[in-house]
């Protein structure tokens, strides 16, 4: 009787490992992304490609959702390509319940680790202008998003439009990214700020 409770209890994350890796690989097929070897994203996932273009490297790994990363709780990815937007993902790359929302482009290298529930935007979803947001999107600002190699993004991040982040850099916990950041550092805060060298 225990081990069945047991089973029972583990279900949703024996789904998620399963049962989402091919459901994703279809989904992403359909939308004519370009995946490398070894793409794996077990759990639900959002998806909203609107004729936006995904290419990812190989080794790529992207969990979502319940059971698959314990910081992450039950948040679900999500990724939103608007007509025309770019969205390339390096090898070698991990996420964990990352949202994204790509407008321009966003540019992640090799070898980054995006910690659980980053949100990374590239666009202000709105225009500034109370007038123009009253009626339309019209205005709306936006500017391509580049994490570089080797990038270590914290948990509960934000990156917004028009950031670069430096080769090797590392981004501390819940800091929200305003401003580019250079290579080889360790920056924090809100807004984020260089706080240690590491070369």
């Amino acid at each position: 009787m225990k081990s069945i409770i047991v089973k029972l209890i583990n279900l949703p994350s024996t789904l998620s490992i399963k049962f989402y890796p091919r459901i994703n690989r279809m989904i992403l097929k359909t939308h004519d992304a370009i995946l490398g070897k070894n793409v794996q994203i077990p759990g639900k996932v959002s998806w909203s490609i609107w004729g936006g273009k995904v290419l990812i490297g190989d080794n790529f790994y992207f969990s979502s959702g319940s059971g698959v990363n314990p910081i992450a709780s039950n948040l679900l990815g999500a990724i939103y390509l608007e007509k025309g937007a770019l969205l390339k993902i390096g090898n070698n790359v991990g996420m964990s319940s990352t949202r994204m929302w790509v407008h321009d482009s966003v540019t992640i290298g090799d070898n980054v680790k995006v910690g659980a529930c980053v949100l990374i935007t590239d666009t202000d979803a709105h225009p500034l202008d109370y007038l123009a947001r009253r009626t339309s999107n019209d205005g709306t600002k936006s500017a391509p998003i580049v994490i570089e190699d080797d990038v270590w993004v914290g948990a509960h991040s934000i990156i917004l439009k028009g950031v670069t982040i430096g080769a090797r850099s590392i981004i501390g916990a819940g800091s929200v990214v305003t401003k580019s950041i250079p290579a080889d550092c360790v920056a924090a805060g809100n807004p984020c700020r260089v706080i240690k060298n590491l070369k």
